[in-house]
């Protein structure tokens, strides 16, 4: 019996009325796998070597009053207000993020609902601004992010959609744009609109002739814009699609 007590102690320890990194809330969840009290799924993930089903979750410890009750917004004891958020399909408390549910989704998205709509395709949440605005992917979301390989569907980070349809983390994105990688990992295409950098290619080509030996050079390339397959001339700078004028292009054969 002492040795429940202390293990219940260590478990209760560990949240507070603010939650955790993750979450603000003043409960516990009840691990449905192993029965362990965590302030939240990716706490209990991250200590444990198996993960916690949100969706089976149907008790949870109150942190003020310690009572274990069935999953719902407020202790029925003490009635003190475990989330101002609470979704009962995710088990999800938080304070209010404007969060809501998507259905399609099968998980809760941060708002307002009224900025996002959910394409059928993509299979995802995306900001109204890219309806009818973005290229389609079918279950996109359901790969995992390019860069750092971890899930973008239920990630925590929101996602962001490339010109060719493919997402990745918003951190992964910045971290490329740090970096200066200009591509998509996936299929090479350019990450953003790229014309301000072509622009500085083409004044730098004109001002750097190349030797004798090479003037008249040409080159077989494929645009990674486009998909083009051009004749172009020859330069150590870049070689320039005569399609879209891009200069994400890759080498193919070279004509001397």
């Amino acid at each position: 019996v002492r040795t429940r007590r202390r293990e219940a102690n260590i478990w209760t320890n560990m949240a507070s009325a603010a939650g955790c990194e993750h979450y603000v809330r003043s409960c516990l969840l009840k691990a449905p796998c192993c029965g362990k009290l965590y302030v939240c799924r990716l706490c209990h993930d991250a200590e444990e070597n198996h993960q916690m089903d949100r969706f089976r979750v149907r008790e949870v410890q109150c942190s003020e009053c310690q009572t274990v009750q069935q999953a719902q917004q407020s202790c029925q004891q003490c009635h003190v207000q475990f989330g101002e958020y609470y979704c009962d399909i995710c088990h999800l408390f938080d304070k209010d993020k404007q969060q809501y549910h998507c259905q399609p989704c099968g998980i809760c998205r941060i708002g307002p609902r009224e900025k996002y709509f959910h394409c059928e395709k993509c299979n995802l949440c995306l900001a109204r601004d890219l309806h009818g605005n973005h290229k389609c992917v079918e279950n996109v979301s359901r790969q995992n992010c390019p860069v750092c390989m971890e899930d973008i569907h239920t990630s925590r980070i929101r996602a962001h959609v490339l010109p060719c349809g493919h997402l990745l983390h918003m951190t992964c994105f910045d971290d490329m744009v740090k970096t200066g990688v200009y591509r998509c990992p996936l299929c090479m295409h350019s990450a953003w609109n790229m014309d301000d950098q072509w622009d500085q290619i083409d004044i730098e080509i004109s001002e750097s002739p190349m030797p004798t030996e090479y003037q008249g050079a040409t080159v077989n390339i494929i645009c990674n814009d486009c998909q083009a397959h051009c004749t172009v001339p020859f330069h150590v700078l870049g070689m320039k699609c005569n399609r879209c004028g891009s200069y994400n292009t890759a080498r193919i054969t070279l004509d001397m």
